[in-house]
């Protein structure tokens, strides 16, 4: 990325803050397509070691307030990874805040039955084989051992 360090703001090494700077971008076209100032941080953390460099245009929080936000980001960014890979939720049915919770517990709800469903069965499948199972078999009038001791031969 070629750029120009503006400003220096005071840094925090107490808080892993190494620098908190304000640039400029110098390619032609880049300074054209976004001719504001940045403000560039590079933070150490703590419990992983690893140095992250931080983008961003917003000045107004201190340097350690945004490297909490971006690390918090992170962890919400890991939540959805896991609501996408385990609770198989393709695409919301509603647009407002309250679909989407509501959608979201309801898929919780579900794997956590499914889940005392299967420590209380002694079930030997997977999670996700009994979901899948369950989703195909959803209106048999059958008990839900005996649809899983079939499964097991």
């Amino acid at each position: 990325m070629n750029y120009r360090r503006l400003y220096s703001h005071p840094k925090d090494i107490a808080t892993s803050i190494y620098y908190d700077q304000s640039i400029a971008l110098n390619n032609f076209y880049t300074a054209l397509d976004y001719p504001e100032k940045i403000r560039r941080i590079k933070f150490k953390d703590a419990q992983s070691g690893k140095i992250l460099i931080f983008l961003t245009n917003n000045f107004h929080p201190s340097a350690t307030e945004i490297a909490q936000l971006c690390k918090h980001r992170w962890k919400i960014k890991l939540f959805f990874k896991w609501i996408k890979q385990h609770l198989k939720i393709k695409s919301f049915w509603g647009q407002s805040e309250n679909a989407v919770k509501t959608q979201v517990w309801i898929a919780v709800s579900i794997y956590a039955l499914v889940a005392i469903a299967k420590k209380r069965f002694l079930l030997k499948q997977s999670l996700y084989e009994i979901l899948q199972v369950l989703s195909i078999s959803i209106f048999e009038r059958m008990p839900i051992n005996q649809l899983f001791q079939q499964t097991q031969l």
